[in-house]
């Protein structure tokens, strides 16, 4: 079963409100959808209601960022099961591109200093603040494996368009993943970036990241 995702690309942008001040990327969902989140909030694989990118201080020093987006939420008048992602980003600063019924909203921040994945242990210390998230709706449900295949899609893609442009890293040590899919209809098997799914998420993605370092 496809669904057509055409509304939210006509809608442009998700929905931006105001929590004390501070931006926040609404998404609101009729009905649930299956996701795969690696948020600080509603992590996981299972049933979402919204999804939340909220902006936070540069020095923002909570140990319960949990708990912090269940108050965002509440504030945002969120209801259900939802994930949330905070970011230094100012989010209304999000681009988001479609391809092939993909849709793919990203904050893209570096903070001034991204990193390698695979650093050496010695340079495995907290770092100036910097997050790239990513939120993908795919047009198609996916199993729980092809789901997880297809996060590593995302973050290969994210990860080609950083090295483009010559950012010195594979991203920032608090990048954050959410892909939706429907709850209903067979399953794809496959979530690679040769897939048929997997290789709209690779190129939404690559397209939003791209967007956003320019």
């Amino acid at each position: 079963m496809i669904v057509d995702l055409s509304t939210w690309r006509r809608a442009g942008d998700p929905a931006v409100t105001v929590v004390d001040g501070a931006p926040v990327l609404v998404w609101r969902c009729e009905r649930p959808w299956l996701a795969v989140s690696s948020a600080p909030h509603g992590g996981g694989i299972g049933e979402r209601h919204w999804v939340l990118n909220a902006t936070v201080s540069v020095d923002y020093d909570r140990d319960d960022p949990d708990q912090h987006v269940t108050e965002i939420a509440a504030a945002a008048g969120l209801l259900g099961v939802g994930t949330g992602l905070l970011t230094a980003v100012d989010v209304r600063r999000v681009r988001s591109t479609c391809d092939s019924g993909v849709v793919a909203s990203v904050t893209t921040g570096l903070g001034g200093r991204p990193t390698w994945a695979a650093a050496p242990a010695a340079m495995c210390e907290p770092t100036a603040i910097g997050t790239i998230n990513t939120v993908c709706w795919l047009p198609a449900r996916l199993s729980d494996g092809a789901l997880i295949n297809a996060v590593v899609t995302a973050t290969e893609a994210k990860a080609q368009a950083l090295v483009e442009v010559g950012v010195p890293g594979t991203g920032t040590c608090t990048d954050a993943v959410v892909l939706l899919c429907p709850t209903t209809g067979p399953a794809e098997p496959y979530g690679g970036p040769r897939s048929r799914i997997g290789s709209a998420v690779a190129r939404a993605v690559h397209a939003a990241v791209a967007a956003g370092l320019r």
